[in-house]
């Protein structure tokens, strides 16, 4: 009677005492002169994957073999060929060798055997016929996407069926099927027919919109928000916008959304969404460093959902200027804001604001208390605007002489943001346009009206094509209109210098000076940067930079003394964003100035 193979097996592998418990193998996998059809086989490749990891006898690396060739046979069918076969041989032999298996149980304890795949794909297959079964207009037909002569692979197929799928959801059809595709093989013409079965069933409208997990937020501000309402034609791309609206809106730590299995007694498909309320308070923490600002230690408290429509209550404290070569001792600020958001409108936030700071620069010292209110429009996706009032009252020391200041402004901005990233921008654009009317009143010039206007812009182009190589670049022009440079309080004037502007010069001195070496401050600045950002392995990044600008002690922009800095950066990639290092070093002479500036911070530098 003949013995199961699995039970002839162990009987070899018991009767051989010097049989090797585990083997060890190489791998060798031939291309197939196909670049993607030779990553997905070696993605196919438990021979490959398990190699180091999973350790095997002769009998398990006997099975690991043959059930690769049936992997890697699916994969070469997968890419479109279906002629094409896998040859996989160990020390030599074939895997159906019949005495395969007893010559590598004889091998040695820790033999190293060589393990070769050789694919050979043979002629590639072509669409031939590609049918469509089911009542839809000649229109969705073409969203199939298919077209006769193309290569047969098995991922623009299913990439078909799904994108006729989405099409007819995102006409209405809730309940739309397609069904996986009929597919007979022509070995001999090396072609493959495909046949499409559609069931678009009715077009349905939304019915009603529940909202499930909701406790402290209000369900009429999430309803106000909802960009999708009951009687709407069901949309999959809609719905699935307003789940991510409401998401963003950092209340929720989770939002889902889902319709009926059926639609409901009025012939319509009710909708719910599913909320699980993140937490109510956030606290945070941080941190930057600069050889002339020193480091500043910041933490806030944020209550997310004051009154329960989304209202936001933020206290925060910093210690800043500490051990800084450009201040003279440590200075604060602490603030609270209460922000509102959709007032009066969708999009629309109105923010109300209290400051106190102090800082003793060797520029000026400031102590301040500023109070805004500031409303804020989101035009679009890219673009926002805001105009504000505020007051301040302020004392300013500079060069020993004391002035109080009262300063009204309505400060007004234009926003545009088209870049990928906030901390890591690879792509896109930023601009700001800003203008500030000014009342100031008191100081010891008397009071002036001016007005303070300020356009900025960075740019990021993307040279490699996968974020790794990225020349950035940026620019900034500003003017004081309508008050002398002294007439402006100091904390009002132009400055250069620093991180800001250009780096490897101290914070502000890169501009006109007192006779005692202190910086003025003038009434226009014009600034420019540029950077090229390198990607290094997966955690690491370098930057050579070149910044310039230039401070008019008196009148419009470009004119005054030009000063630049060149640097080289370090980054580290951290899932929160790169943590910066940057060390600047000044080309123009500068009287007090440092042979070179670190600067530590969160993000990239603009």
């Amino acid at each position: 009677m003949a013995l199961p193979l699995v039970l002839l097996v162990l009987m070899i592998g018991l009767g051989r005492a010097g049989a090797a418990d585990h083997l060890a193998y190489t791998i060798a996998l031939a291309p197939s002169g196909d670049a993607a059809l030779d990553t997905a086989l070696a993605d196919a490749s438990s021979l490959r994957a398990l190699k180091d990891t999973a350790p095997v006898g002769p009998f398990a690396l006997l099975t690991r073999a043959r059930a690769d060739a049936d992997r890697l046979a699916t994969a070469l069918q997968s890419y479109g060929y279906y002629a094409g076969r896998i040859g996989i041989t160990i020390a030599g032999r074939r895997i159906d060798d019949p005495g395969l298996l007893g010559a590598l149980a004889d091998l040695p304890a820790g033999a190293a055997v060589p393990v070769k795949i050789d694919p050979v794909p043979g002629t590639l297959f072509r669409l031939r016929h590609i049918g469509l079964d089911g009542a839809v207009d000649a229109q969705m037909r073409a969203q199939l996407g298919l077209v006769t002569g193309t290569p047969a692979r098995a991922a623009d197929i299913l990439a078909a069926r799904t994108r006729l799928l989405d099409a007819l959801r995102a006409e209405g059809h809730a309940f739309a099927e397609v069904s996986p595709p009929d597919a007979v093989v022509y070995p001999d013409q090396r072609a493959l027919d495909l046949s499409f079965h559609v069931e678009p069933g009715p077009r349905v409208d939304l019915g009603p919109i529940r909202l499930e997990g909701l406790d402290r937020v209000s369900p009429d501000y999430v309803r106000g928000r909802l960009l999708v309402h009951a009687g709407e034609q069901f949309d999959p791309g809609a719905i699935e916008r307003a789940r991510q609206d409401l998401a963003g809106l950092g209340l929720f730590s989770s939002v889902d959304a889902h319709t009926a299995d059926a639609v409901g007694a009025d012939g319509r498909l009710p909708l719910t969404f599913a909320f699980q309320e993140g937490p109510r308070h956030a606290v945070t923490f941080g941190a930057d460093y600069s050889t002339d600002l020193g480091a500043a230690l910041s933490a806030s408290w944020t209550d997310r959902n004051l009154f329960g429509n989304g209202e936001r209550l933020t206290l925060s404290a910093a210690g800043t200027e500490l051990a800084g070569s450009d201040a003279r001792v440590p200075g604060y600020l602490i603030g609270a804001t209460l922000t509102l958001p959709d007032w009066q409108r969708r999009d629309q936030t109105l923010q109300f604001g209290v400051t106190a700071e102090q800082l003793y620069l060797y520029t000026y010292n400031q102590t301040a208390t500023i109070a805004n209110a500031i409303l804020t429009r989101q035009l679009s996706p890219i673009l926002s605007a805001s105009i504000g009032a505020q007051a301040e009252v302020e004392r300013i020391v500079q060069e020993h002489a004391t002035s109080i200041y009262t300063l009204l402004s309505v400060p007004g901005t234009l926003k545009l943001d088209t870049s990928n990233d906030l901390l890591e921008p690879t792509r896109g654009v930023r601009g700001l346009l800003s203008l500030t009317p000014t009342e100031s009143l008191g100081g010891t010039a008397g009071n002036s009206v001016f007005l303070i206007a300020q356009a900025q812009g960075s740019t990021y182009v993307d040279l490699s094509g996968n974020g790794r190589t990225v020349l950035a670049a940026r620019a900034l022009i500003g003017e004081a209109i309508g008050a002398g440079q002294f007439q402006l309080p100091a904390d009002q004037r132009f400055y250069a210098g620093g991180s800001p502007t250009v780096r490897g010069y101290r914070y502000q001195y890169a501009g006109p000076q007192f006779p005692d070496g202190i910086p003025e401050g003038g009434t226009a600045i014009d600034a420019a940067s540029l950077e090229l950002r390198q990607r290094i392995g997966a955690s690491f990044g370098a930057v050579v930079f070149l910044d310039t600008a230039q401070v008019a002690p008196g009148g419009q922009a470009f004119s005054g003394t030009v000063f630049t800095g060149v640097g080289l950066g370090g980054r580290y990639f951290t899932s929160f964003g790169p943590i910066r290092v940057d060390i600047g070093v000044p080309l123009t002479a500068l009287r007090g100035n440092y042979p070179i500036a670190v600067y530590l911070g969160l993000g990239e530098a603009f």
